[in-house]
């Protein structure tokens, strides 16, 4: 970890990272859609392959009953092996009717009637992912069939759309066309569909990306342990100006609750996710959650750093010992977090003059929920793999 925070510092420093709050942000996509980073939940980091429409009704009915929902959670996405191994004679795809005996239509009118969003999976080439692995049989990517797989979500009344590249080169398909391609199929349907992308992370983002698709993966898969949580956000704080409402970095869905973190990890994940102005995509099976996790997702505070509706990511102020971010939030306040990468406590410290701060300021912190003025140094012991999160509110404005 150690190796790895020298390097990255490096890339920040060499990209000019350190100073990026006046950078214009890139061309996006104008659908009106994703305007804050979607929420929800995907099956995929839970349950695989292992999915039916009994398990993903049962999910839909806990994002109501543990508050979720109310917290801002909507979208229920179906990822990969919910399809049939052969398209229908005319070309449509169509489900797995012994997984989803009622069909995906069916599955929508229960999301739909519960509040919440229906999301789908795709891919660009020939196969889905779990299909290239041996996990899945059968040929259902939506390669020459981009338009007749978007008229057939909007028909099935699919609100959201992970459009997943494993082999596409494998096809001979131009990545970018592909995405491309798809994103104008969904546009004329008329029907609004948040697009999500996986085009084999690249840095930094090709500049089409922002234009066609409403979040973008940055990165290799999430896997549930604390490095790849780490290595992920610091390969992700590198593209903070390609953030903005309707386009968002994202950084793969959320392993809290999976087993693999420690509570201050689970805290650090969230913490980090939210500076990023990332996706809250969770991966965990909420119908047994434990209270304590229920906690960690609907933390207020927590949040409303990630929705803030200026849409502006992080960016580093200091990476040298623990991790101090700061992010630009709507009505002249700012978010700041502590993150220690360490093996032991450290306290970490960040000045107002560090922050560009002058004036009076206020402060609430996420996880403990404390409350204050600030008088000097933003001052935390934090223990190892952990975080504080803080709002500070009114004085002037840092950094012009």
């Amino acid at each position: 970890m150690r190796a790895l925070r020298r390097t990255l510092l490096t890339t920040l420093l060499t990209a000019g990272l350190l100073a990026p709050l006046t950078a214009s942000p890139a061309q996006a996509l104008d659908n009106g859609l994703a305007l804050t980073p979607p929420m929800g939940w995907s099956s995929w980091n839970r349950f695989g392959c292992d999915i039916d429409q009994w398990k993903i009704r049962e999910i839909a009915d806990a994002m109501v009953s543990s508050g979720l929902k109310d917290a801002g959670y909507r979208y229920v996405n179906v990822d990969d092996c919910w399809q049939a191994v052969q398209r229908l004679p005319n070309g449509d795809l169509t489900w797995n009717p012994q997984r989803f005996p009622d069909g995906i239509p069916g599955l929508a009118r229960y999301v739909h009637a519960k509040g919440l969003k229906l999301g789908i999976y795709g891919n660009p080439g020939k196969r889905s992912c779990a299909s290239w692995s041996g996990n899945y049989k059968g040929e259902m990517g939506s390669l020459e069939h981009e338009y007749q797989d978007a008229r057939t979500f909007a028909r099935w009344g699919v609100d959201y759309l992970k459009y997943d590249d494993c082999w596409s080169k494998v096809d001979g398909v131009s990545a970018s066309h592909a995405f491309i391609t798809m994103s104008q199929a969904l546009r004329a349907t008329g029907r609004p569909i948040v697009y999500s992308i996986h085009n084999m992370p690249q840095q930094p983002v090709p500049s089409w990306i922002p234009k066609v698709a409403n979040l973008w993966r940055t990165t290799a898969d999430i896997t549930d342990n604390w490095v790849s949580v780490a290595t992920i956000a610091l390969l992700t704080l590198p593209l903070a100006q390609y953030a903005q409402p309707g386009a968002w970095n994202d950084p793969d869905m959320l392993e809290v609750g999976n087993g693999g973190l420690t509570l201050p990890e689970s805290r650090s994940h969230l913490t980090l996710w939210a500076m990023l102005a990332a996706p809250l995509i969770l991966g965990n099976d909420i119908r047994t959650m434990s209270p304590e996790t229920r906690e960690l997702l609907t933390n207020r505070l927590m949040l409303s750093v990630d929705q803030d509706q200026l849409g502006r990511a992080a960016v580093p102020v200091h990476m040298e010992r623990g991790w101090v971010l700061l992010r630009p939030l709507t009505g002249n306040r700012w978010a700041v977090s502590l993150t220690n990468v360490s093996e032991t406590p450290l306290v970490l410290s960040v000045t107002p003059q560090e922050l560009g701060l002058a004036g009076h300021w206020t402060y609430q912190e996420a996880w403990s929920g404390h409350a204050g003025t600030l008088t000097g140094a933003l001052t935390r012991q934090v223990n190892p793999h952990d975080s504080a999160l803080f709002v500070l509110t009114s004085g002037t404005s840092p950094r012009g």
